[in-house]
């Protein structure tokens, strides 16, 4: 099999060996138990910090080590997919929720949640999805009426990733319901607060580890101070943001269709059937071949996406491009897999089953396909 396609520096994969090393040791050997507990251990959060898995971009005068290169990003989403450590809410915090508040956030809230969110002190989570909407942000319900020196925050919110662990949650509200788009604002609201409160932790499909919660705002007090960039622009804050959100779950899945692939191989090699190995079928020969192919053309879109991010040049568009066609990929290849693998397949204690049930939900959370399509669809004119 041809190479794969590498954009990486001795210094990214010195960081992979950091990253691997953190995960043998600190998630491999209690991740089972945490698909159990519908959660991960709290304390992991802190170790990663102290590791230096979190937040590579905040800046060094806020806890950070101030790197903005988006491949430290990609390296970490590899090696969590390669050990099948989909509890782990590392890249949502990492290259979603904090670059919201590195962004669009004050001096003032630089200096009073950056270096908790460094050192994992601070969890992090996004507020968008509520039980009447999903990718359509506009038919947001939450809402926060202005009383001065404070907002009144009521609403909920479903599908939270971190939902459970949070300390801070970006939350999706409506500050002028009748300005439809240009009435959306974004409010941290934080852990403690009197009137926010938690649902259960949902009993999903897959990524049983990952905490994933409702959210309930009964009368929230949430300071002024506690608005992240403009009243009422929220919209376009999102907007402006999403794409690196669509490149980091491209980045997952590209990863992970590697990372099938290469179960499927090693299985096609040893198992047997009719005398000879599997892989020496031409169907499953051919297979292999097709997914070989697949692997190769994501990564090398998905490896120019990511240098186009960190060169400020992924626009909309070209991100959901990215989104909808590699979780597809994904889904198509893991499918393939399962079915390679025949009733092993079917079995949780084979890792193809456990990234069979994982990668469902890839083509759904970030903006379903079908609005990524209607996006790249209008840019197109029609």
């Amino acid at each position: 099999m041809p190479e794969r396609p590498s954009i990486y520096e001795a210094e990214h994969e010195d960081f992979r060996a950091t990253a691997r090393a953190f995960l043998e040791k600190e998630v491999v050997p209690f991740h089972d138990q945490w698909e159990k507990d519908g959660q991960v251990d709290r304390a992991v959060w802190d170790k990663a910090g102290g590791a230096g898995l979190l937040c590579f971009d905040v800046a060094e005068e806020y806890g950070g080590p101030g790197i903005e290169d988006f491949r430290f990003n990609a390296v970490l989403a590899e090696e969590i997919i390669r050990v099948g450590a989909s509890g782990l809410g590392f890249t949502l915090h990492n290259d979603i929720v904090v670059p919201y508040i590195s962004h669009l956030g004050t001096e003032e809230q630089k200096r009073r949640w950056l270096p908790g969110l460094v050192t994992g002190e601070l969890v992090s989570a996004i507020a968008m999805t509520e039980p009447g909407a999903g990718s359509d942000l506009q038919g947001v319900r939450t809402t926060a009426v202005d009383k001065g020196d404070h907002y009144v925050l009521n609403g909920s919110k479903t599908f939270i990733t971190n939902g459970i662990l949070s300390d801070l949650v970006v939350v999706v509200c409506k500050t002028n319901p009748e300005a439809g788009a240009h009435g959306v604002s974004l409010l941290v609201v934080e852990r403690g607060m009197e009137g926010f409160s938690r649902g259960r932790n949902l009993d999903k499909m897959g990524m049983k580890a990952q905490d994933t919660a409702e959210l309930f705002f009964d009368n929230v007090a949430v300071p002024k101070e506690n608005l992240l960039g403009e009243e009422n622009g929220g919209f376009i804050h999102l907007m402006t943001e999403l794409p690196r959100e669509r490149v980091s779950v491209a980045t997952l899945a590209v990863a992970a269709v590697e990372h099938v692939l290469d179960l499927c191989l090693a299985y096609a090699k040893e198992r047997e059937a009719f005398g000879r190995p599997i892989g020496r079928f031409q169907h499953n020969r051919f297979l292999l071949a097709e997914m070989a192919t697949e692997a190769h053309i994501a990564r090398l879109f998905v490896n120019d996406c990511i240098l186009r991010l960190d060169r400020g040049e992924v626009d909309t568009s070209l991100a959901s491009m990215a989104k909808w066609w590699t979780t597809e990929l994904q889904k198509k290849v893991v499918d393939q897999g399962v079915q390679l693998h025949g009733g092993y397949g079917y079995m949780n204690e084979y890792p193809i089953a456990k990234a069979y049930v994982d990668s469902r939900i890839q083509t759904i959370y970030g903006g379903t396909t079908e609005i990524q399509k209607e996006i790249i669809g209008r840019s197109l004119g029609v």
